[in-house]
Parts: structure tokens; sequence; C-alpha cells
């Protein structure tokens, strides 16, 4: 009987931040609502709590997709202890998609993709910052905003090579005599992360 209500407020749940019943989206509605639908579910199981607040509550709304493509891209790239890009309008970005380097401009479809280690470029004028990014998820909305998170974000010039070699020569050695599938798992992902930081620094 718990788990059968358990499934059931897991489903509501979704149903309540899925609003709108829209086919998929990358996009937060431009004014957040509550679902009904929801609330009545959860009231006839549990009338005594009041219903938990979906992340739509939380999350402040999007300005709405503008009749013609902006000229810029806001772009934020948050890390879980900071923000390093924020609300920042530039022309371009290019991202270290798992199918490929990315390049987002004003008007991109909604899109959300899976980040790979690599780099992640900010191209605003003439200038060009980037960044080497440790995995994540840029969330593309079809108002020319992009939000990026992921767990580290290095620009380039603070990479240290010799460091890169010396880590990537450790983790190979972890590898190639690791005994367990747990071992090899974790050394292969520093073997991936070394790999995609000496790329970065020799391309």
């Amino acid at each position: 009987m718990l788990r059968r209500g358990c499934s059931f407020l897991v489903r509501s749940c979704e149903r309540g931040v899925a609003v709108g019943a829209r086919s998929f989206s990358a996009d937060a509605p431009a004014v957040a609502a509550v679902d009904s639908t929801f609330v009545e579910a959860w009231k006839k199981i549990i009338p005594n709590l009041d219903p938990p607040k979906t992340l739509l509550s939380y999350m402040r709304p999007r300005p709405p997709t503008p009749s013609s493509i902006p000229s810029k891209l806001t772009v934020n790239l948050a890390l879980p202890y900071s923000s390093v890009i924020s609300s920042k309008e530039v022309d371009m970005v290019i991202i270290p998609a798992t199918t490929g380097q990315m390049g987002v401009l004003p008007g991109h479809v909604a899109t959300i993709a899976e980040l790979k280690p690599g780099i992640l470029s900010v191209h605003e004028g003439n200038d060009l910052t980037k960044y080497f990014v440790s995995g994540g998820f840029a969330f593309i909305h079809s108002n020319s905003h992009t939000d990026i998170v992921t767990i580290e974000a290095i620009p380039i010039d603070r990479i240290d090579s010799a460091l890169v070699q010396k880590g990537l020569a450790e983790f190979t050695q972890k590898l190639n005599s690791a005994s367990t599938d747990l071992e090899k798992a974790e050394a292969q992902i520093g073997v991936d992360v070394h790999s995609a930081l000496n790329s970065a620094l020799t391309s």
C-alpha cells in the first residue's frame, strides 16, 4: 500500500512539474502556475498536509520568447558553489556536448545538451574566453537564454600543463593496475578528464 502511494505521489509530482501538458521544451513558463489536478489528487490522499511545492515554485519567470531574434545571447554559467557568468550578453558560445562541439547563437532552438569534459568558448565581439568544463548540462531556451551548469569551470590560462601530464600518467597507471570494476571506473574517469585537458591545451 505504501509503495503504491509513493508511486502515485511521484507520478503526481512529475505532472505537477510538467505544467501545461506541452510537448518537450527546455523553457520554463513565462509565469509559474499551480497544477490544480496535482493539488486535488494530493488532498484526496493526504488532506491534513499541505502539498509540496514543485520546482516551478522556486524559479524566476523567464522573459517571453521575443517575436524577432535578438542580436545577443544571454548566458549563465553556474557551479555548485559560485556563479562564473551571470546574465551576460554575448555573441555565441561553443559547448562541448557529448554529441560533438555545439555552437549556440541567438534564436537557437530549445535544447538540453549533456556536456563532456572539454572546452567551453564564450565569444563576445573580438573577445574570446575559454573555460575547461568537467561535464554537466546546457539548457538552451527559445528566448535566447542559455544556462550552463557544471561541477568545475577553469579558465584555460590557469591550467598547468605539467600537472596535467603528471595526472594523466598517474591515472593511466592506476587503470592498468586496477583489479576491481570500481577501481577501473574511477581510473577511467581520471584518464578521460586528463586526456581532455591535455587535448585542450595542445589544440
